[in-house]
């Protein structure tokens, strides 16, 4: 067993060649209602009274699909995602849904986090035997409730939410050994920005690479860069909890993005990342992929898709804002669902995308 183990390792660690290619499906034509009016139903997962981002989908013991999102209320604005986010689930019997809620995982404020509030930017992985869900919170003094919403109403205009609350956000992470907690959270944030980051970490994925270790790829202000960009450090740890080191080189510092999804592929024997880029005016989901975990290049299918969703018959819905794209992936790493957060108009949605892979 031990000689298996050891083969396995050594196989998944030479890496291949870049030969994957996604090919999105369209869903069928009879959604579009559900994507223009903010309902849930197959493919699509939404609130009435909340805007909802952030998708992270597990397959669960029962063999059920649960769907790891962060919410916040229409009511505090679109902007309070910085200030009343919390994290929830819901489940289906398959990816596409209809997922049922069940219930906050993580709420925006709650006793035992100090001055840390807000839940935003979940993915949820299985490490170790137990569950870890990756987060953001955010930090600050003196903060009360009717403050917070003050922030959310002024947004951007609000001199704490540049001044203090952005640039505090962190990393966090809670572990807990059922779906259904209790969670943990540790008490301090498990990555700062360092080297290729300066200011935040946000937007966490983490994957388990085939030595045992574990690689994260973390967003951060770029360093130096006058402009509004963002960049993708790379950081190890030999645990899933931490100590997270983040290297000297970033996987993007390119382009403006965020919001990777990170996956190992052990049929190619090398990693692979999907962002959302915001720099061009069009935008896109993109694909990036490396041998090793800590150099990344561009893969050969760079732009994965435009920020549409294509219907069978023929037409596209275009969304206002597509980002937080999640890649569902099989036991072996093959790519089976694109997940993307939406918004349009006054509500969002997340929509689940089935792949086949060329």
């Amino acid at each position: 067993m031990r000689v298996f183990a050891l083969l396995f390792l050594t196989t998944c660690a030479v890496a291949g060649p870049d030969t994957l290619r996604i090919e999105i499906q369209p869903l069928p034509s009879s959604v579009r209602p559900l994507l223009e009016q903010g309902k849930a139903g197959q493919y699509v997962f939404s609130y009435p009274d909340y805007y909802t981002w952030c998708p992270s989908i597990i397959r669960d013991e029962k063999g059920r699909y649960q769907l790891f999102h962060s919410r916040w209320p229409k009511a505090k604005a679109w902007t309070s995602w910085l200030t009343h986010s919390e994290i929830d689930r819901a489940v289906a019997t398959s990816p596409e849904g209809p997922y049922t809620p069940i219930g906050v995982v993580i709420p925006a404020t709650s006793e035992g986090r100090g001055k840390w509030f807000d839940a935003h930017n979940p993915k949820i992985e299985k490490f170790e035997g137990s569950y870890w869900l990756y987060f953001i919170q955010t930090w600050g003094t003196d903060i009360t409730e009717s403050m917070r919403t003050e922030i959310a109403r002024k947004a951007y205009s609000h001199p704490k939410w540049s001044g203090e609350l952005r640039p505090n956000q962190r990393t966090f992470v809670a572990n807990a050994t059922s779906l259904d907690g209790p969670w943990s959270i540790t008490p301090d944030p498990i990555v700062e920005p360092a080297r290729t980051i300066v200011r935040l970490t946000v937007n966490p994925a983490v994957c388990r690479r085939p030595d045992g270790s574990y690689l994260m790829i973390v967003k951060g202000d770029k360093p130096g860069e006058r402009k509004f960009i963002r960049n993708q450090a790379v950081a190890t740890s030999p645990k899933p909890q931490g100590p997270w080191t983040i290297t000297d080189k970033p996987a993007i510092d390119y382009m403006d993005t965020e919001d990777v999804s990170l996956w190992y592929d052990q049929v190619r024997g090398r990693y692979y990342a999907v962002f959302h880029e915001t720099t061009n005016s069009r935008g896109f989901i993109g694909m990036i992929t490396s041998e090793d975990g800590l150099n990344w290049g561009k893969s050969a299918q760079f732009e994965l898709t435009p920020k549409v969703v294509h219907l069978d018959d023929g037409t596209i819905w275009k969304p206002d804002m597509m980002e937080r794209p999640y890649m569902l992936c099989d036991e072996k790493g093959n790519p089976t669902h694109l997940i993307v957060a939406c918004s349009i108009t006054t509500h969002s949605s997340i929509v689940i995308l089935p792949v086949k892979v060329k």
